[in-house]
């Protein structure tokens, strides 16, 4: 999916991001496919993937994008759009879990969002982003990517944050902001 021959998959965030990217097709595929226990584990690590993956953008790469490629803002506000759009689709599937007969209707949107934006981000933002970044740039960028998938936690821990935040929010928010600190703390070393 590359057109650089030579990157590596450990030292460039665009690479990394496309691991992910053909990581979370294949989850939402794992996810139609089963039913009972395996599709909420399933879910789950569907559910912790995106919310690495997001934040790490959030936080890593759509900032550089901003201030990288030129209209930054533009590209990146679109991105932002649509995550919003499937982190509301995924807190609405959190809220009526796997089991519940309207289960696979909505996680079929959500797939559509997720999908579609990955492939809005492989269209516009990531050429843009290794067209305009150093090496250097990239490899500091997956660092903190990798920082982030490796520290997240894998699923919600109780007692981490508070129940009524957890109430309002919901796991895959909760666990986006704890990937956001980890993601922070990653970047402050590099």
């Amino acid at each position: 999916m590359t057109d650089r021959p030579d990157a590596k998959d450990d030292n460039d965030v665009i690479e990394l991001l496309l691991d992910q990217h053909r990581e979370i097709r294949s989850l939402f595929g794992e996810v139609e496919s089963s039913s009972g226990k395996e599709r909420s584990e399933v879910f789950d690590r569907l559910r912790r993937l995106l919310a690495v993956h997001e934040t790490a953008e959030e936080e890593v790469v759509h900032p550089n994008a901003r201030q990288a490629i030129p209209d930054g803002d533009r590209v990146v506000d679109a991105r932002l759009s649509e995550e919003n759009e499937s982190k509301r689709l995924l807190s609405e599937l959190e809220r009526i879990g796997p089991d519940a007969p309207e289960f696979m209707p909505q996680f079929m949107e959500l797939r559509q969002a997720v999908l579609q934006h990955a492939e809005n981000e492989e269209r516009e933002e990531f050429p843009a982003l290794r067209a305009n970044s150093s090496e250097q740039r990239l490899s500091i960028m997956a660092t903190a990517v990798r920082a982030a998938e490796a520290l997240a936690p894998t699923h919600p821990h109780p007692g981490v944050e508070s129940a009524g935040a957890n109430l309002l929010t919901g796991p895959f928010m909760a666990m986006m902001d704890r990937t956001r600190d980890v993601v922070r703390k990653a970047v402050k070393r590099t």
